[in-house]
């Protein structure tokens, strides 16, 4: 899954350079997605995973990686992040039994 955000979703997108006279070439305008490791609460070691940075900036606009994942649906989720979401659901029901 390259250039493509695991929490997000956000990927690649194409258009055209247009020029003065008009000419038209495609381009494509590609994600700020890098490697981020960020502290999981709820399983108590860093989680590392390929976020773009408007995905980092709702991450921690909303409490953290373990909301995060917990509240966003899995079809816009990477299959290595809705593994996350699995251990840390079942984190957090083993520590309120």
């Amino acid at each position: 899954m390259a250039r493509r955000c695991e929490v997000t979703g956000k990927g690649v997108q194409s258009g055209n350079n247009v020029s003065h006279a008009n000419n038209k070439t495609r381009r494509r305008w590609l994600p700020n997605v890098r490697d981020v490791s960020l502290q999981s609460d709820a399983l108590g070691r860093h989680i590392t995973l390929k976020m773009s940075a408007h995905g980092l900036r709702s991450v921690e606009h909303n409490g953290g990686i373990d909301n995060w994942l917990v509240k966003t649906a899995n079809d816009k989720l990477s299959d290595e992040a809705i593994k996350f979401k699995r251990a840390i659901k079942k984190a957090r029901a083993g520590s309120a039994a």
